[in-house]
């Protein structure tokens, strides 16, 4: 009897292992898992609600991306055996008016032999370009639709740091990407052939693919062109990217569409600029401004009667002209660099009358000056 019992132990053990097992976790057994014929969901009683900022955003979105456009463009390389090897770049671009003219960077068309572009409802165009500003980085192309909608073109002359903006483009070949961001700061940039003046900072994400986007006030309106980005070593953004500004554009765009160049002024002179304490050592009569070394014979200067320097001296190892007139003004605004200079010329035209103020000697004088015009960029 005794013998029997571990057996009966063992035979009672693996019953209760079994009627666990099997039975209490089988189908019939006790679960916390229920299998309801159907599933009821508490929904929304109305759609979802976006607040103000998110309403905002969608808005911009929607007026905007209609007229964005994707630029590919297509130039030819040479490889190693001077073999012919099509190089595609991609970039952005707006529809500014009903004419299928487009606006967007030099350097996005530059060298193309062949330009597409794809609108927002994915068609696909061939472009011609119709002109280029490459100071200014800036190009208009034309495509043969004349339906896509155009951009609303805004006002950058009282910009803001701390201005919300948006920027649309095509990031990477990501067509109709959207960033936010604000104003970061308005101020002079040197570009590749020349300075764009109160460009757009801003730390809205933009990266290759963007330039030749527009760059949107909350209002959906265009406020700038996105040219560059600040990289630090990384081709990404890295929250530092630059805008020109659209009324410089605008400037431009009649020449542009009308000329295919724009008639930038000159006026024929080579200077260099005069701080005070160099303007004490050559006993000028004022502390600043932009000494006339020479006179290109001929130019809007020349037939004015601006005067060179006569006088060989050297400020450094740089050897100048002195004896010049000493440019401080045109058209009532200072002028003290290179940069200012620039900078009033911009606001005017090849063939534009006017004021340059000088000092000769020690006599102010007022002169009338025609502007020309410079020689295209190459």
């Amino acid at each position: 009897m005794k013998s029997l019992r571990p057996i009966l132990l063992a035979f009672l053990l693996v019953l209760t292992f079994y009627f666990v097992t099997t039975r209490m976790s089988g189908p019939d057994g006790p679960t916390w898992v229920t299998r309801p014929s159907h599933v009821e969901l508490t929904e929304a009683a109305g759609p979802s609600n976006y607040d103000a900022e998110e309403q905002n955003n969608i808005a911009v979105y929607k007026k905007a991306l209609p007229a964005v456009v994707n630029i590919t463009s297509t130039a030819v390389a040479y490889d190693f055996f001077y073999g012919a090897v099509p190089q595609q770049g991609m970039g952005s671009g707006f529809v500014i008016d009903t004419e299928g003219h487009i606006l967007t960077n030099f350097h996005v068309v530059e060298g193309a032999r062949q330009l597409e572009v794809t609108t927002s409802d994915k068609k696909k165009y061939k472009a011609q370009i119709v002109g280029t500003d490459p100071v200014h980085d800036l190009a208009v192309i034309q495509i043969p639709n004349k339906e896509v909608p155009q951009a609303e073109i805004g006002d950058s002359k009282s910009l803001v740091v701390g201005q919300k903006v948006y920027a649309i483009g095509n990031p990477f070949g990501l067509s109709g990407t959207m960033t936010r961001g604000i104003i970061s700061s308005i101020r002079s940039l040197k570009g590749q052939r020349g300075f764009i003046d109160e460009a757009i900072q801003t730390d809205a994400a933009i990266n290759p693919g963007n330039s030749g986007g527009p760059l949107l006030n909350a209002r959906g309106q265009v406020i700038g062109i996105n040219t560059m980005i600040l990289t630090g070593g990384v081709e990404q953004s890295a929250g530092i990217g630059f805008a020109i500004p659209i009324n410089t554009a605008k400037a431009v765009l009649d020449d542009l569409v009308h000329l295919g160049r724009v008639r930038r002024p000159e006026l024929g002179v080579r200077t260099i600029p005069i701080g005070p304490e160099l303007a004490n050592q050559l006993g000028l009569a004022a502390d600043s401004g932009l000494l006339i070394v020479d006179v290109v014979p001929g130019s809007a200067a020349d037939r004015a009667g601006l005067r060179a320097g006569t006088e060989r001296a050297y400020v450094g190892n740089y050897p100048i002209m002195l004896g010049g007139d000493l440019l401080v003004a045109i058209e009532g605004q200072p002028v003290e660099d290179q940069q200012d200079l620039s900078h009033v010329m911009q606001n005017h035209r090849s063939g534009d009358t006017v004021t340059v103020t000088i000092y000769r000697g020690k006599k102010r004088m007022d002169i009338k000056v025609v502007l020309g015009e410079a020689r295209v960029v190459a």
